[in-house]
């Protein structure tokens, strides 16, 4: 899944949906956009996220499908002793991160790398926490890229994946599903321009549900710790960490 080669002019036609490439074409509205279209929640999941993590001091974290860095950034901001690695198959959306982290004078504790998380390059136990914010979805082997992620986590140490998703019952529903369906396309191609937020209701839609994907993980060699819904659960947080046995 690493970011091929690509050109503004590049027809979406050409581009495979869920890849770097594919994010690349979006990468310098990415942020706006999600503000818009999680009507500024997404901020307070990130917070939450870093504080499932239980960093101590010193601590090495690693951010799968960085994007544009703000989970990276929310780490590093928490917890000033602490390095992240961010990692994103999109070259473009990395670009964007650089400058975030630059402008907040945190270059010596953000670092970004181009990658694949179903391969991820990094040694056994390197890290004391990973993480994976809205990314899990987009690889095409979900099995293998959690598989990832509890090798290169030490022992004791805390995987923490969030990721949107359909609530499938309760009040809120059916207002959860209509903003997946239409608003969040439909708004996204009015704001942006961009047909591939169409594709980000289709794979929100299609994600599994929460009891599913934490089976998956346990599959995957993680110990899940907690599984909390967000938002009526529109959004849902899972904490793990490596399994013994792994």
């Amino acid at each position: 899944m690493s970011a091929p080669e690509t050109t503004p002019g590049t027809a979406i036609a050409d581009v495979k949906l869920g890849s770097g490439q594919m994010f690349d074409r979006i990468a310098a509205r990415y942020d706006a956009m999600n503000r818009v279209l999680s009507f500024g929640l997404d901020r307070g999941w990130r917070k939450k996220t870093v504080a499932a993590l239980q960093l101590g001091e010193h601590a090495r974290v690693l951010d799968v499908a960085t994007g544009t860095g703000d989970l990276a950034i929310e780490i590093a901001k928490r917890h000033p002793g602490t390095t992240v690695v961010g990692l994103d198959p999109s070259e473009g959306m990395i670009a964007v991160g650089r400058v975030k982290v630059a402008r907040r004078a945190m270059t010596d504790r953000v670092s970004f790398v181009v990658g694949d998380a179903q391969q991820l390059p990094h040694a056994n136990c390197e890290f004391d926490a990973a993480t994976i914010a809205f990314g899990i979805r987009n690889v095409p082997d979900r099995g293998a890229g959690l598989r990832e992620l509890a090798r290169v986590v030490r022992p004791g140490g805390r995987v923490a994946v969030l990721e949107l998703g359909e609530p499938r019952r309760g009040f809120f529903a059916g207002a959860a599903r209509f903003h997946t369906h239409v608003v969040v396309p439909r708004l996204g191609a009015l704001l942006s321009g961009a047909k591939e937020y169409r594709y980000l209701q289709r794979s929100i839609a299609a994600f599994p549900p929460a009891e599913e994907f934490a089976a998956l993980m346990r599959a995957s060699g993680l110990q899940v710790l907690d599984v909390v819904p967000l938002t009526f659960g529109a959004c849902t947080l899972y904490v793990a960490t490596p399994a013994e046995d792994a």
